[in-house]
């Protein structure tokens, strides 16, 4: 097995699955904690750590994507998913940085239920951070989880016209319908 190829597949076949998952999966946990903080907090190092897990997929498949685009051939297709795909990573690190910001924001948060005790310090609490502060994390977290979940859609949208397109009978043969 290597990052190119497993079991004589191609890896990119594989990998893209998991970027597909976990780009709006990430992005919908970045968005979640940075509105509700009790959540990031619940989640812990999980959340960075899952923005970690899908920055470093996004390279590893547009790599196994490079080596399998060198074996197709030359189709304008391909070439538009490749370009597009390449532009995934600047977004992948942004998710990654939004989660690392959420989680942090999370730990420094009051740890009270109550909303209102968020925003102003009290007795055996941590110092909290200001509500603007917050508003700012969950801003951007909808900004960068939107950015990276739109362009994992048109990568993919691209990658399967590239797949598809004239490698099917769209009338099947003894159908009658």
């Amino acid at each position: 097995m290597s990052l190119t190829h497993i079991n004589g597949l191609p890896a990119h076949v594989l990998f893209v699955h998991f970027v597909v998952v976990l780009v709006p999966l990430t992005a919908l946990a970045a968005v979640v904690c940075a509105v509700q903080p009790r959540y990031a907090r619940r989640m812990g190092l999980s959340l960075p750590l899952l923005g970690l897990v899908t920055l470093a997929l996004v390279p590893v498949t547009t790599h196994a994507g490079e080596w399998l685009k060198a074996r197709v051939g030359d189709d304008p297709l391909v070439r538009k998913h490749a370009e597009l795909g390449d532009g995934l990573l600047p977004w992948a690190i942004g998710l990654f940085l939004v989660t690392l910001g959420v989680w942090w924001l999370g730990r420094r948060t009051a740890r009270s239920g109550d909303p209102a005790a968020e925003s102003v310090p009290s007795a055996g609490t941590r110092r909290s951070l200001p509500t603007a502060l917050r508003a700012t994390a969950a801003v951007l977290a909808v900004i960068v989880s939107a950015g990276a979940v739109v362009d994992v859609y048109r990568i993919g949208d691209s990658g399967a016209k590239a797949s598809w397109n004239d490698n099917y009978d769209k009338h099947p043969s003894g159908h009658n319908g």
